[in-house]
């Protein structure tokens, strides 16, 4: 079964994060009842993959303004059928910012759960996203693309300036040096 890998990867994550184990166990539960978990078009929601980019010094990271949502978020975006999150995950970050990763940690990083508004084309769904770290050089060349109004590398210290929802000061707790 497609989901089985992915299912694995969930089944090894551990965190120390009440809100985080509570998304993982749901986030499970949402795989292991939806065989059509992966695809854009369940409507009550889907499996999405991110990148968390930091400096090769770990004490910034790479966010996006996004177009529709005008919040800094990480690169990422939807799997569109595609099972393996890790390849979703680098795909969305070269699509997003023109950049390749030197290094990609091959176990999930983080994992939330967040309800996407509804918009002109879909009604209000969740998004199961599933976040990777990459650690990439901050001297490759910045693209942006008409997913996002900006790129910007911020330090970590600063990143509440940005964007000071749990979701991403979770993640900025996990890279550890701010």
């Amino acid at each position: 079964m497609h989901r089985e890998p992915f299912l694995h990867l969930l089944n090894e994550y551990s965190t120390s994060f009440a809100d985080e184990q509570v998304m993982l166990q749901r986030m499970k539960t949402f795989v292991t009842t939806h065989t059509d978990c992966f695809e854009r078009s369940l409507s009550i929601g889907h499996i999405t993959a991110s990148a968390w980019v930091l400096n090769q010094d770990r004490n910034q990271v790479l966010l996006t303004l996004h177009s529709k949502l005008n919040k800094w978020l990480q690169p990422g975006g939807h799997c569109d059928g595609n099972p393996d999150v890790l390849a979703t995950a680098k795909k969305e970050l070269e699509e997003e910012t023109g950049m390749q990763s030197e290094h990609w940690e091959k176990r999930i990083f983080d994992v939330d759960i967040h309800l996407i508004p509804k918009n002109k084309k879909d009604a209000a769904h969740f998004h199961f996203d599933v976040r990777f770290l990459a650690i990439v050089s901050p001297n490759q060349a910045l693209q942006i693309t008409h997913e996002s109004k900006d790129l910007r590398w911020i330090p970590l210290k600063d990143l509440h300036c940005y964007n000071n929802s749990w979701s991403v000061m979770r993640m900025r707790e996990k890279s550890g040096i701010f």
